[in-house]
């Protein structure tokens, strides 16, 4: 019995596992881990550049998911909502990583890189660019997420977000044309 309700779960659809998941249900919540847990990985693994940290940031992501699973409004789209945890937590991590100066050791020579100045305009642009990606229509943010930082193929764009390719080729360009005009400044 406990076999088939397992079974009955694994191809349930994702708002059912999120509604149930919300409710307390522990194996509706796995199944989730188990069903986007690896793409989480994958997408981690990108943004960080190395496997050290993934586990513990998927880990952390799923926490959280756990946590706030009853905020959710549309279990439909847990899997978005998944990657959105995993792709904060991941630069959340990024960020952690900043080398911090020792202010006592004075007889090290300063890197240009250090320079306030550098430090505060490379915070600025990535602020502005945060903040146009933010402004950006879902799809294209998706797509060039998966695209720029996940370094999804195209086709694999397509399968993972359900789209046309040809769909996936104008939201691209859209979000690239975008990026390009508003980070003009930048350039």
């Amino acid at each position: 019995m406990r076999e088939q309700v397992a079974s009955q779960l694994d191809a349930a659809a994702d708002r059912v596992l999120a509604e149930r998941a919300a409710d307390g249900d522990l194996r509706a919540f796995e199944v989730l881990v188990r069903r986007y847990g690896p793409l989480m990985r994958v997408y981690a693994t990108r943004v960080l550049g190395s496997n050290d940290e993934t586990d513990d940031v998927v880990q952390e992501s799923f926490i959280t998911a756990w946590q706030q699973m009853g905020t959710l409004d549309d279990g439909s789209a847990v899997k978005s909502w998944l990657m959105r945890i995993v792709s904060r937590k991941s630069i959340d991590r990024l960020r952690a990583r900043r080398a911090h100066a020792n202010i006592d050791d004075t007889d090290a020579p300063a890197r240009e890189s250090d320079a306030p100045h550098v430090v505060a305009e490379v915070e600025s642009q990535t602020e502005a660019l945060a903040r146009v990606l933010a402004a950006l229509p879902e799809d294209q943010r998706r797509c060039w997420t998966l695209r720029e930082l996940a370094e999804y193929s195209y086709g694999d764009i397509a399968t993972e977000l359900h789209l046309p390719l040809s769909t996936v080729r104008g939201l691209l360009a859209r979000a690239r044309k975008t990026l390009l005009r508003e980070m003009e400044d930048w350039r």
